[in-house]
């Protein structure tokens, strides 16, 4: 019985399926589904479950290629749509179609919901983000003609159909990605300044005003020796004793008034602050 020779190699002719995409969605992955799915927890499932993410392993790392270039580290992107891919295999069902179908739209929902939670530095609603990829993508597209020049607000507008109002605001949000420092000069030279220094700061005072006016009227409805006593003592700063040697009483009896005339302006100023929040 003989042979045929085996067929030289024709290096122009297309690469078979199987050759241009090894994590397709082969009978071997198939099963590796099937297999999954059949399994209840356990070392034997753990293991059908990685083989599964590393036969999709190199489709997740095209998916994170496409995001290169927007500010973060390709390793991080290609980690994220790693854990989007380990979700799709969990979830996926295989009575239900192909897995790639499922698979690409969640590790690429993945992938942007980290841009759009981790990457920004301050918080931006998802209005503005989603104005800012809208205003970013036409700004591209209008760039990538010959010879155009940075586009207007009025020309993105017109080629993304928002108003010129949300383009400026996408517009804004295109640099919310990054902040500047507080320490950061505004100026240069011996007068520089730093952004922290055009910063206004709470002033103390205020919280002595609005103490002040909270025990005016009840200052007002003391007695004009429990006044006194307490003008000696705080706004004159002088101690008990001299107080009593002024009045002509003992300084215990200086001591229980200030107590109580205190304790009389507290109560009503915190009575006051109450019945206010209350009727608001």
């Amino acid at each position: 019985m003989t042979t045929a020779p085996p067929q030289p190699h024709d290096a122009s002719a297309p690469p078979s399926a199987a050759a241009r995409r090894d994590h397709d969605d082969s009978p071997e992955a198939t099963a590796l589904f099937e297999r999954l799915v059949a399994l209840d927890d356990g070392p034997e499932r753990d293991a059908a479950r990685d083989e599964l993410v590393a036969l999709w392993l190199p489709m997740a790392h095209r998916i994170a290629g496409r995001f290169r270039d927007r500010g973060e580290a390709m390793e991080d992107l290609r980690q994220v749509a790693a854990l989007g891919l380990i979700k799709a295999v969990d979830r996926f069902d295989p009575a239900r179609g192909a897995f790639e179908s499922y698979a690409v739209p969640t590790i690429t929902g993945e992938v942007k919901r980290h841009f759009r939670d981790r990457m920004w530095a301050l918080r931006v609603p998802r209005r503005v983000q989603e104005l800012r990829n809208r205003v970013r993508v036409a700004r591209r597209d209008l760039l990538e003609r010959p010879g155009t020049k940075e586009p207007t607000p009025a020309e993105l507008a017109a080629h993304t159909g928002l108003t010129e109002e949300e383009v400026a605001a996408g517009l804004e949000a295109l640099e919310s990605f990054s902040t500047l420092s507080l320490d950061a000069e505004l100026a240069t030279g011996d007068d520089g300044y730093s952004l922290g220094d055009t910063l206004g700061e709470s002033d103390s005072s205020f919280d002595v005003v609005v103490d002040r006016e909270a025990a005016k009227n009840e200052l007002r409805r003391l007695p004009e020796r429990e006044r006194a006593i307490l003008y000696m003592r705080f706004f004159e700063d002088m101690t008990q004793s001299g107080i009593a040697d002024r009045l002509g009483i003992s300084q215990m009896h200086v001591s229980r008034l200030i107590t109580r005339s205190c304790a009389q302006v507290r109560d009503e100023a915190l009575g006051q602050f109450s019945r206010s929040r209350s009727a608001s």
